[in-house]
């Protein structure tokens, strides 16, 4: 049989950016056992498979594998997955924004497709789960030598590292500044004797101090024991990102947004918008968006 599949760059506006996903728009035919395998062939952060939803009233199953297995929640894919679909008229649009429902391994996922001039231009997912702190993590200085860099460079005061979930657990280390971003590299025995028991073994590195005038927030995203050495964009991380931030912030009420930049020291500059909605000092919602743009289209033969 062949298998239709797209390929995307998601959390960009031009290709060659941003962070690559393919898309089997229908996989009733694909064989579970195979899905892995393709994932690894495609070895993308991320490959998607559509197949018809549980719950008749959802637009759509997703299933998400990495190269090292399959995730129960992840941003990029389910961003992009919802574009390509509306880009190939799976998904009919209904006007300026179209509201679907993906489920995923953590639940439904509610998405809001904007349209311009007719076709997809911007896809936003609500977080199934609000963002769950974890565990307390190991020591500033442990983290700081993980990531090669200097004692100091990893934040330990209001910013500190912590663990937070939207469905898939990160570890996130505020840093420095984004030079200190910048120099950040996995020490891989460190990164096994730190992490190895902890909930979570992938590094989201942050500091708000970008690059570009309009954004807030430079990011990295290492993920080596899934197969992600680096990963170019990241929505599942920066949607608990969001919670994270509107959690540390003063205010009490209303929408907090950020700009999330990723990626760039790949040659993969990604932009991530995240939300985050408070009510009487409470984080009761949180949001991540972006662009996309069709790379491939093209069959598998399987």
């Amino acid at each position: 049989m062949n298998a239709r599949y797209l390929t995307a760059d998601v959390f960009t506006d031009r290709k060659f950016g941003g962070n690559q996903l393919a898309v089997f728009p229908d996989a009733r035919q694909i064989n579970s056992d195979l899905m892995p395998r393709i994932a690894q062939e495609f070895n993308y952060s991320e490959t998607t498979f559509v197949l018809p939803p549980d719950d008749p009233s959802h637009t759509a199953k997703v299933r998400i594998f990495t190269p090292g297995g399959e995730l129960q929640f992840a941003g990029h894919p389910t961003v992009g997955t919802a574009h390509v679909l509306a880009s190939i008229g799976a998904i009919k649009l209904t006007g300026d924004e179209t509201h679907i429902v993906l489920e995923e391994g953590v639940g439904p996922v509610p998405v809001t497709i904007r349209a311009k001039n007719g076709r997809p231009d911007f896809a936003q997912l609500t977080a199934a789960k609000l963002p769950q702190i974890g565990p307390p993590p190991p020591s500033a200085d442990t983290l700081a030598a993980m990531l090669s860099l200097k004692s100091g460079e990893v934040l330990d005061n209001g910013m500190k590292a912590e663990a937070l979930s939207c469905g898939t657990p990160f570890l996130f280390v505020p840093v420095r500044d984004r030079a200190a971003v910048g120099r950040s590299r996995i020490k891989m025995d460190l990164w096994e004797s730190a992490l190895g028991g902890y909930i979570t073994k992938e590094v989201f590195v942050f500091a708000m101090d970008a690059e570009l005038a309009d954004n807030d927030i430079r990011a990295r995203m290492f993920a080596p024991g899934i197969g992600v050495p680096e990963d170019p964009a990241t929505g599942s991380a920066c949607v608990a990102l969001a919670g994270y931030l509107a959690g540390r912030d003063p205010r009490t009420q209303g929408t907090l947004r950020w700009i999330v930049e990723q990626g760039f020291e790949m040659g993969r500059p990604s932009i991530l918008e995240i939300e985050a909605d408070k009510k009487h000092g409470a984080v009761t919602t949180v949001r991540v968006g972006g662009r996309t743009v069709l790379v491939c289209d093209g069959t598998m033969e399987l």
